[in-house]
């Protein structure tokens, strides 16, 4: 009795010098058999934490343990074998009855017979200090099987003291925190910092991203000095920024649970590991615990081409503004990227033209290497029979979700090609432009592709080799807004004729405000104020907008308010407006605005009643506590009544993250001659002229011409129609989000999140000298689709939770001006319709070929 007292009292002090010396992890006894249970469940649900709404599955066994060799210089390097048996899969979360797919299945049924007996060979773990120095198994074993193994072998590894360090486990290499207790161990692993290879890539803009939160505890239960039960949870949450409605969540468990201890064989006699592994089975391979990628192989799928032939109706011309068009845009995009340059360049070559523009943006915006093959193979820059195609490849391109340094490449090596169209040659350059900055938002901006289209885009403006390609430049510097040109465009804005400054002004509008510095502040001002030189008051309110959005300084809002009351008469009621609108909406320059105002100088009757029809306004489109979505139309008019620019903007914010969403700016100058006017100052020499530039989705786009001259208006004119300009139209893919998540139970996790846009923007300008009325209509039609599909696979069987979300919208803006008398009428009209958002929830657990007919589907109107 005396002899087994002393053997406890010792086991307990080298329990407790243990956790002091912050060395030893889980130890186990000489010549026993610990008899364990171990379940692995995984569930999906969305979001919301009703059972109803959730899908998952459990994997349960029992676990036979033993000690085959501890080293004898140290009780810290040990070599254990787990062998896996009694397997059996069911329903996790809600109880599904007759619907289950398990129901009178046996394991071998649903895991594969070969599976089953890769799944409960023995593996072996080579513990050193409480941590997986080797993980043992079989050569040859199914990838899904060999990491169920790893996600069990991870759980061995632990620590008894409290401290932060680096483990490498089934999850990569991850900075993971223990804290000690007296009956437990709390081990947390840092998701966020494990490295692992997995493919996968997001939006880069956080507006349009998705949100993710991963979370892992596992603790160890300790009784009597003995690990008696593991529990670890992991729980993968997501949200789509501005649509937190699309959430969704993984929980994956795992619980390992000592249930008896019996006699157990021998340990291995050796001083080497290697040679008690030979002497167990030479068979055994040391093989990474970090998990391996385990392809999904899609079996009984349609065809790239049969796909297409299901959906291909959808993406007619006619049906382009509805949300199925968007909905089988991306569905579509999905069987592209898992397609052959020749698959996709058949169906391109066999397709008609009505549906090819829809075709092209799918097949770009798959963005993988066969795609761009296809799609560069198929279409001819030097060909002027397919210019519209052409132009919905670029504006593709632009709109990529994570572009890669090939793609900039490609567009690199057509620039320095012939084109048949200089507009297609120009739209190049500007999407060179949208993608240079894209890349350089992804940490890319060294990169040689890179590199060399800054250095095409400045040396263009530095020193351009036609005239006439200085807009060109100017626009794809719009796009790439790269740091080092801003002393270019300070030198077009100011010294620039014309068109040219405007767009280089508009240009600066686009920067961050950490790039408006003291020196373009200067700039700036000396164009406003015309210290130097007479500007047109468009070049003149841009100026003066920049410098009230960027953190004005009290002298420059003061300076600009004195101005009012000095300028042309419609400049002043535009810059009053401006002013106005700025204290209404409570922008970030309205304090300053209102410690000027303090000033009666400033701030009388004289300067604040000045009369006139231009106008600015900004208001909300919708508005939350975690998101906003604004409109603003500013409209400024020449001394004559005749529209000078309309400016329509909308914006979505969120947090300090915004997205340019849309712009369409309408553009007249040179027509008071027409109604035998008096043009404004500065701009008595202006050639007639109007047209119309756009933005969307942070990317400028191509302008757009209505007419050039004298004579093109004219003809113009006589053949007029009210058919609206189209400035965009097509499918556009705006979320795009994909995923593959190593689980630490060894499961496998993926999740694509996808949203489609099927937009058509058009604009129109009317001018009728008989009614002595002009007209500015700009049309926004869109559709929205958002998808989302998360899937949880073991190789045997796949759980899956799909959910999607749809709308369709319209917003129409009308600017009608009489100048029949003075003063002259206006009437500006917003229409807008309803856009419900409608959604469903889908379900589904099916299992492999072994158990194909099991399937479980579904589907809740949300």
């Amino acid at each position: 009795m005396i002899h087994l007292a002393v053997l406890f009292l010792c086991f307990f002090s080298s329990y407790s010098a243990s956790v002091k010396g912050h060395t030893t992890g889980l130890s186990l006894n000489n010549e026993r058999l610990y008899k364990l249970t171990y379940s692995s469940e995984v569930f999906l649900d969305g979001g919301k934490g009703k059972p109803q709404d959730s899908v998952g599955y459990r994997i349960s066994s029992d676990l036979d343990v033993v000690l085959l060799w501890r080293n004898p210089d140290g009780d810290d390097d040990q070599l254990i074998q787990v062998t896996i048996t009694a397997v059996s899969v069911e329903n996790a979360g809600q109880q599904r009855g007759e619907k289950s797919i398990f129901k009178d299945k046996s394991a071998p049924k649903i895991i594969g017979k070969d599976n089953l007996e890769a799944l409960q060979r023995p593996m072996l773990l080579h513990l050193v200090r409480g941590k997986v120095k080797e993980f043992y198994s079989y050569e040859n074993e199914p990838v899904g099987i060999e990491n169920l193994k790893r996600g069990l072998a991870s759980l061995f590894q632990m620590q008894l003291s409290s401290g932060t360090t680096n483990e490498v486990d089934i999850s990569g290499d991850c900075k993971v925190t223990y804290q000690a207790q007296q009956d437990k161990v709390v081990k947390i692993k840092a998701l966020d910092t494990c490295k692992i290879e997995r493919s996968g890539f997001t939006t880069a803009n956080q507006v349009l991203g998705v949100s993710s939160k991963a979370t892992s505890v596992t603790t160890y239960k300790i009784e009597d000095s003995f690990v008696t039960a593991v529990l670890a949870e992991e729980t993968r949450a997501f949200a789509v920024n501005f649509q937190q409605a699309m959430a969704g969540k993984i929980v994956s468990k795992q619980k390992l649970e000592l249930k008896t201890t019996e006699a157990g064989p021998r340990m291995v006699p050796g001083k080497q590991v290697s040679s008690v592994i030979k002497a167990v089975d030479s068979k055994f391979k040391a093989i990474p615990i970090v998990g391996q990628v385990l392809q999904s192989v899609c079996k009984g799928c349609p065809s790239l081409a049969e796909h297409w032939q299901s959906i291909r109706k959808n993406l007619e011309p006619d049906n382009l503004s509805n949300a199925e068009a968007a909905r089988s845009f991306l569905t579509f995009i999905r069987h592209l990227r898992t397609a052959r340059r020749e698959e996709i360049l058949q169906i391109l070559k066999a397709e008609k033209k009505e549906v090819l523009p829809q075709l092209v943006d799918a097949v770009t915006s798959a963005q993988t290497p066969d795609s761009l093959e296809a799609i560069l193979d198929f279409l001819d820059f030097k060909s002027d029979s397919s210019i519209i195609l052409q132009e919905r490849f670029l504006y593709a391109c632009g709109f990529a979700s994570h572009p890669d340094e090939e793609l900039l490449r490609a567009l690199l090596s057509k620039f320095k090609g012939s084109f048949a169209s200089n507009d297609i040659r120009e739209t190049v350059m500007i999407i060179i432009g949208a993608l240079v900055r894209k890349l350089c938002q992804n940490e890319g901006c060294k990169l040689k592709a890179v590199v060399e289209a800054k250095k095409l885009i400045l040396g263009g403006l530095e020193k351009p080799e036609k005239k006439e390609d200085t807009m060109m430049y100017l626009l794809a510097l719009k796009n790439a807004l790269l740091p080092e040109g801003i002393p270019l465009l300070l030198k077009y804005a100011e010294a620039g004729e014309g068109p040219i400054s405007h767009l280089a002004t508009t240009v600066l509008q686009r920067y961050d405000v950490s790039f408006i510095t003291d020196e373009v502040r200067k700039t700036l001002n000396r164009i406003y104020h015309q210290n130097h030189k007479v500007h047109e008051k468009t070049v003149r309110t841009t100026a003066a907008a920049v410098i009230l959005k960027n953190n004005p300084s009290y002298m420059d809002v003061k300076n600009i308010l004195l101005s009012i009351g000095e300028l042309p008469k419609e400049m002043n009621k535009y810059m009053l407006t401006i002013v106005q609108d700025i204290l209404r909406f409570e922008m970030p320059a309205s304090k300053t605005v209102r410690r000027v105002l303090k000033e009666m100088f400033v701030h009388n009757y004289d300067r604040f009643s000045k009369s006139g029809s231009s106008s600015a306004y900004t208001g909300y489109i919708e508005r939350s506590p975690q998101a906003a979505s604004t409109y603003s139309l500013d409209i400024l008019y020449s001394g004559s009544g005749i529209l000078r620019r309309s400016n329509l903007n909308i914006f979505q914010r969120m947090g300090k993250a915004e997205l340019h969403a849309s712009q369409v700016v309408i553009e007249a100058q040179g027509l008071e001659g027409l109604i035998a006017a008096t043009p404004d100052e500065g701009e008595e020499n202006l050639d007639s002229y109007a047209g119309m530039s756009p933005i969307l989705f942070d990317i400028q786009l191509r302008p757009v011409t209505f007419f050039n001259g004298y004579s093109d208006l004219m003809s113009k004119m006589l053949s007029a129609s009210s058919d609206p300009v189209s400035v965009v139209k097509g499918l556009i893919l705006l979320i795009d989000h994909s995923q593959d998540i190593q689980l630490q139970s060894g499961l496998k996790a993926n999740m694509e999140i996808q949203g489609g846009l099927a937009i058509d923007i058009s604009g129109s300008m009317e001018f009728s000298l008989w009614y002595r009325e002009s007209k500015t209509r700009v049309k926004n039609r869109v559709a929205v689709v958002i998808t989302s599909d998360v899937t949880v696979d073991s190789s045997f069987v796949k759980a899956g939770l799909e959910s999607s979300a749809e709308t369709e919208a319209g917003l129409e803006f009308i600017s009608t001006v009489q100048f029949s008398q003075y003063p002259f009428l206006v009437c500006m009209q917003m229409d807008r319709s309803e856009a419900p958002l409608s959604g469903n929830l889908r379900q589904s657990m099916k299992g492999y070929p072994q158990v194909r007919a099991m399937s479980l589907e579904e589907e809740k109107r949300v």
